[in-house]
């Protein structure tokens, strides 16, 4: 029986199968092996949208909902709670489940055959409350047999990753994962055999690079549209600092779609009537009542990666306010994301004590996940090991390749 590897990512996902002992990818898009981990509902036509088409609906400013980061809900109880969405009352389960679905029917198209079973990538730890890491993988089991699978088995991504990469360290090497995605660090330390590997120790925390947006978009946008700014009290002369709710719940990717309820938009337009600086208050007031959130979101997005690559870079802000713009310098990202960064590195040692390894032990880093390509992120971690060769992945399907070789002994 066919079983498929799944990588359900926080942004990306990707799907793939063994072959001839290769890790054999699913387009999942037309000539693209990942696909965004996005959905839009479309009010006109009354679809949800998947993917890259999500996406494109939202820049294109059609009327609807989109959403991102779906894989930071799971373990909530907001993943249960039913929504009318396009006339139908679904909870998010079902939302990841179509999602799912879009991958399943896509992998059974050009593998010419049904895949009843998945091995599915999971985050060591989704999140660090125990009961609410184990909650998450019930709601993502359930989602896959809402999609259509018999079965699903799960699979640390990192050591998947570890799989994957076994073929950069000689016989007897020691090697350390560091996989940095959208929603979690995961670490596996691993030692590398004749035929296999040893796994000697996982460990994860919440953190990544969706929570990298999320600050710098704290720290150079939102004071842009109020956030630290006074607030008037209705009667008399004295100030308080308006809530930091709206902001911090703006600057998230998953929160964004909530804000565009009638309270907070009416929260919005009573802060800006009160407010000592009108102005900025009115362009929290459009970027709600117009749905801008995401649009900002993927300018911080851009200006981050821009300032990683070339030094510089620019958080565009014309959707908002004509001419409205932030610079981002290198320097910038490693002031705001020192300290992310600096505990993603402890996770690292805390992987090491768990496997009683000194650091100076190990003899291989490698990199994966989308945003292990942050220098700041590699200067952090590279640091702590610095004897250690550096070996980059492939950042969107390392943990992918891992789980299709993995898939097929998956079940038995």
């Amino acid at each position: 029986m066919a079983v498929l590897g799944v990588d359900f990512g926080t942004s990306n996902s990707a799907a793939g199968i063994a072959r001839d002992g290769a890790a054999h990818l699913i387009q999942l898009e037309t000539g693209d092996m990942t696909m965004p981990t996005a959905v839009f509902f479309d009010f006109d036509s009354k679809k949800m949208l998947i993917g890259s088409a999500a996406g494109a609906a939202l820049l294109a400013g059609e009327e609807g909902r989109y959403m991102r980061a779906l894989k930071s809900l799971l373990g909530a109880p907001l993943m249960r709670e039913k929504r009318n969405l396009l006339g139908e009352k679904l909870d998010f389960i079902d939302v990841v489940s179509r999602f799912l679905a879009r991958v399943k029917a896509a992998a059974e198209a050009q593998a010419g055959t049904q895949f009843e079973r998945a091995l599915s990538g999971r985050p060591v730890r989704f999140h660090a409350d125990d009961a609410r890491n184990a909650q998450a993988e019930v709601d993502l089991r359930e989602a896959y047999l809402r999609a259509g699978f018999e079965d699903v088995a799960f699979m640390y991504e990192p050591e998947a990753a570890a799989l994957a990469n076994r073929s950069v360290l000689a016989e007897g090497d020691l090697g350390l994962i560091v996989d940095i995605g959208g929603g979690t660090s995961d670490f596996t330390l691993f030692r590398n055999g004749v035929d296999a590997i040893d796994i000697l120790a996982s460990h994860g925390v919440r953190l990544g690079g969706t929570d990298f947006d999320r600050v710098l978009s704290l720290e150079t946008v939102m004071p842009l549209l109020g956030r630290g700014s006074e607030i008037r009290h209705a009667f008399g002369g004295e100030t308080h600092t308006a809530p930091a709710t709206i902001f911090n719940d703006l600057a998230t990717w998953q929160k964004i779609p909530f804000l565009y309820a009638p309270e907070s938009r009416r929260l919005a337009k009573d802060l800006a009537q009160y407010a000592v600086e009108p102005e900025k208050f009115g362009r929290l007031v459009s970027v709600l009542v117009d749905e801008l959130g995401h649009d900002i979101a993927f300018a911080v997005e851009a200006g981050k990666i821009a300032a990683n690559k070339e030094g510089a870079g620019k958080i565009d802000l014309a959707v908002v306010e004509r001419g409205l713009g932030v610079s981002l310098e290198a320097d910038q990202l490693e002031a705001v994301l020192g300290a992310m960064t600096r505990q993603m590195a402890q996770a690292a040692l805390v992987t090491l004590e768990q496997a009683q390894v000194a650091p100076q032990a190990v003899t291989h880093l490698v990199f994966v996940g989308g945003s292990s390509l942050m220098q700041v992120t590699r200067g952090a971690l590279a640091e702590v090991f610095p004897e250690a060769a550096v070996h980059h992945g492939s950042a969107l399907t390392a943990i992918v390749d891992g789980l299709s070789l993995a898939a097929e002994g998956a079940f038995s």
